[in-house]
């Protein structure tokens, strides 16, 4: 979209890449400008975010188009827009998921085709939930111009979308308007082929592991601890499956405490993914509640009801009665919390809150950051994690689409946010709803 001028001296060992270049470049230039159609779409977004196609330039100006451009790439997120006119080589119920195939990059797409918007992303970048409701909530009832409607989704999707721009749009030295990125991806895929496509993304996929590893390591500690505690548990009740007063059912609740003690281990060894984590947490709630149970047969009282665990530390157990919280600051909610935190928040003492450490000393777990949510939702599924949360950081974190991708189930295609994927994605999944999440092209707010 911009017009870049060429104004920096050159190295020698670019120079010389570039003139070795040169007749592969001219070769291939005539290939490039007979793309039409969806093909040429795809062929922009590789190079840029902002793609205007001819006929399509009275919905937006070129510096509507340069200043939309520019947005996105300080944003450095996997936003891909797209100005189409509605023409039969642009087929409404396709032109999306054509798009993405031909792009070939993991991200969030917006597509204005003629009067009509429509947008999807792969669940790593947004769920599909997320992708439709900013998609409706720029449509309106009357027709809106194409720079309003592109500026509002963009400014909302910056904020909640996932991952980092693409390798292809980098331009070092953009201060002297050499797009240096584009001739090196240039050169790469000109001397090694397949393979260097692959080397313009592993320095942000290195990024990633390595941020993934942190947040493996943060929750590792507090699952550690969790598992050390209901192992001191297990030992504390002393239960002996031939013991005298015991029956199947006790021995079938010790099994299953030593089953699910055995399987947070076993989840915890083998982890490779934050979002994993959930499945040791969940082991353990299912554990305590089963040796709750078991105390209380043994004791001959009621058997208890099957509830959430204690609010403000899961290793309390399960909670006997809900209660009125509000963290500092925020509104009050009402909470599931254990018999010992229900007096103390009666006598107006503070409840015991798990804490974790963080880099600044430790927090309470909901005031500590997006790597303890995968822990938390554990002991808290349902969907009810969020709503407890309300007013907190962990809350605030939870809340963002982005967060979901990060933290979900959005991690296991191995592809993320900017990554070259090619058409490795699944319509089905490309931002999951009435045509990839959008809700149609038809101008207006319905489908």
């Amino acid at each position: 979209m911009r017009t870049r001028l060429i104004s920096v001296r050159f190295g020698p060992l670019l120079s010389g890449l570039l003139l070795a270049l040169a007749t592969t470049v001219l070769v291939a230039a005539p290939q490039a400008s007979a793309a039409t159609g969806v093909a040429a779409v795809g062929e922009a977004l590789k190079e840029g975010p902002v793609y205007v196609a001819p006929g399509a330039e009275a919905q937006l100006s070129a510096a509507q188009a340069d200043a939309l451009t520019k947005k996105i790439e300080d944003a450095g997120k996997p936003v891909f827009v797209a100005v189409l006119p509605a023409t039969a080589e642009f087929p409404a119920d396709k032109v999306l998921g054509a798009v993405r195939a031909e792009t070939g990059i993991t991200g969030l797409y917006a597509i204005r085709l003629g009067d009509g918007f429509n947008a999807g992303a792969d669940k790593a970048v947004m769920p599909a939930n997320a992708v439709r409701n900013l998609t409706e909530a720029v449509k309106t009832g009357t027709p809106v111009d194409a720079n309003t409607q592109l500026n509002n989704f963009v400014d909302q999707a910056l904020t909640q979308v996932d991952g980092g721009a693409p390798a292809s749009w980098g331009t070092t030295g953009a201060d002297e308007g050499v797009p240096v990125g584009g001739l090196v991806a240039l050169g790469a895929v000109a001397v090694v082929g397949g393979g260097g496509a692959y080397a313009l993304v592993r320095r942000n996929r290195k990024k990633k592991e390595e941020a993934r590893r942190e947040a493996i390591a943060r929750l590792a500690v507090v699952v550690d601890e969790d598992i050390t505690a209901f192992g001191e548990e297990l030992e504390r009740l002393d239960f002996h499956p031939g013991e005298p007063g015991a029956d199947d059912a006790m021995r079938r609740d010790y099994e299953q405490g030593l089953d699910s003690y055995d399987r947070a281990k076993q989840i915890m060894a083998s982890v490779q993914r934050p979002d994993e984590v959930k499945g040791a947490t969940q082991a353990l709630e299912d554990g305590r509640f089963a040796l709750a149970t078991l105390d209380a047969r043994r004791q001959g009282r009621p058997l208890p009801e099957r509830r959430a665990p204690c609010f403000f530390d899961p290793r309390h157990g399960p909670s006997t009665q809900d209660a009125s919280w509000a963290p500092a600051g925020g509104a009050a909610r009402t909470v599931p919390v254990c018999t010992a935190d229900a007096v103390r928040l009666r006598d107006g003492l503070d409840p015991a809150v798990r804490t974790v450490e963080t880099d600044h000393g430790p927090r309470p777990y909901y005031d500590a950051g997006p790597a303890y949510g995968p822990w938390a939702g554990g002991y808290f599924g349902g969907g009810i994690l969020p709503g407890l949360l309300v007013g907190t950081v962990l809350g605030s974190m939870m809340s963002s689409p982005a967060y979901a991708a990060d933290y979900g189930g959005g991690m296991g295609s191995g592809f993320e946010g900017g990554d070259v994927s090619g058409a490795d994605f699944n319509p089905s999944d490309f931002g999951g709803g009435d045509f990839g999440g959008g809700g149609g092209f038809d101008g207006g707010g319905g489908f």
